[in-house]
């Protein structure tokens, strides 16, 4: 029997968002091993969908959802769901920037450190049997520009984590005006290409700015940057961060997300074998906004936003 109240999970959410769920009078099949051939058989049976990144939300699942009116995106980012067309069919849209956002931050802070301070290539040398102390001279961060784009939940956490090491914070968001505050001041992107010694990216995956930095982009900056995306990967070509770290544009990278994520696809990429040589380079698996205070606290704020929406019937 079809319903209006139920909920299929098909995605690893922490069990909080299941009981909170169940609590506003949802039926909740929590199925995290299903796969997108299953789900679209029984889609149709559902009010909702909560997902992370197991599959893409897109027209075919939308168009076997007939009775779907909400889909809850355990993640900051909607990039692997067609808003677009979702909305045309009314169906809300629920996310959790809020859920990770200080993990995020907390996350390009380290990776900022480990870049400037050569924290990779000290360690993995002195396990080799190099002590190298002129090699590894890094920069401190004090009197440094830091130049932030995208100022969201995920953009004045940076800000506000780095409000202890006595930098200047400048941003730049195309979609918003006026958000100066006690960690940022607002900038036109004039300003951040004159000013800044960082770069750091927390803007989110769009047709826009799908492969927006690339070789051009970086040719603008006035001074070395150590340059962090803790965004997504497909926002930065790759390639193009390689040839301004050979060209001296760019110091240091800490790349949390990458164009192509995941082995063995990963391994296949044209420049993946320079990225992985590359000393100045330091990578981590798509994990900034994915620690384990962060994995209940997005399903907490998602069932919090379920609450908001009409009650099910």
């Amino acid at each position: 029997m079809i319903t209006n109240n139920r909920i299929l999970i098909v995605d690893d959410l922490h069990p909080v968002f299941k009981e909170k769920a169940q609590a506003l009078g949802y039926v909740v099949d929590d199925r995290p091993l299903i796969t997108r051939e299953e789900t679209l058989r029984i889609i149709s049976d559902y009010a909702g969908i909560a997902v992370r990144t197991k599959f893409l939300i897109d027209k075919e699942i939308i168009d076997a959802a007939v009775n779907l009116r909400f889909v809850a995106r355990a993640g900051a980012g909607l990039d692997n769901i067609d808003v677009a067309y979702a909305k045309s069919k009314s169906i809300e849209l629920l996310n959790a920037p809020e859920g990770n956002c200080d993990a995020v931050g907390e996350h390009a802070v380290g990776l900022l450190l480990t870049v400037a301070n050569k924290f990779r290539n000290s360690d993995r040398q002195i396990r080799s049997g190099i002590w190298d102390r002129e090699g590894n001279r890094g920069w401190q961060l004090k009197g440094k520009t830091v130049g932030i784009i995208g100022y969201g939940f995920m953009g004045q956490s940076f800000a506000k984590k780095l409000s202890g090491f006595d930098v200047k914070v400048i941003a730049y968001d195309k979609y918003k005006t006026g958000f100066s505050d006690n960690y940022a001041r607002e900038v036109s992107m004039e300003e951040i290409v004159k000013q800044s010694d960082v770069l750091s990216l927390h803007i989110p995956l769009t047709a826009e700015t799908r492969q927006l930095v690339n070789e051009e982009y970086f040719l603008h900056f006035r001074k070395p940057i150590l340059f962090l995306n803790t965004a997504r990967g497909e926002i930065v070509n790759t390639q193009a961060v390689l040839k301004a770290i050979e060209k001296g544009k760019i110091i240091g990278a800490g790349l949390d997300v990458l164009e192509v994520e995941k082995f063995p696809k990963l391994g296949e990429q044209p420049w993946y074998d320079a990225l992985v040589a590359n000393g100045n380079v330091l990578l981590t698996p798509h994990v900034a906004g994915w620690t384990f205070d962060s994995y209940r606290e997005i399903s907490e704020v998602l069932a919090n936003k379920l609450a908001a929406l009409k009650n099910p019937e």
